[in-house]
């Protein structure tokens, strides 16, 4: 699987809307095939800062996530709601699931 990390760093007038701001682009993105997961998470220390989670199966995935219209639609107009360019780490992985935590078990 791709596994993708993206930190936006929003305008703080955004903040607050950054999710309802990205809802149809997370919405399509999820509906697609290839998608495992797309989430976003909200920092707690710096509140106008989102992390992106998300994970594609190997193959085409990747490539048809790129070159969908709502992928070329959000990038087109995303820099009006951000502070600076997003910050990215990208890997591929085994497996397409997350695996459990050895340090805790759960009965």
């Amino acid at each position: 699987m791709m596994l993708i990390n993206v930190r936006f760093d929003v305008k703080p007038e955004h903040a607050d809307s950054w999710l309802e701001i990205t809802r149809e682009f997370t919405e399509a993105t999820r509906a697609e095939p290839g998608n495992l997961w797309f989430d976003w998470y909200r920092s707690t220390e710096t509140p106008t800062e989102f992390l992106l989670c998300e994970a594609f199966r190997d193959g085409d995935a990747p490539a048809e996530h790129v070159g969908s219209a709502h992928f070329q639609e959000f990038t087109g107009s995303a820099a009006q709601y951000l502070q600076r360019t997003p910050r990215i780490i990208n890997t591929t992985l085994e497996g397409e699931a997350w695996g459990t935590m050895g340090e805790i078990t759960v009965e």
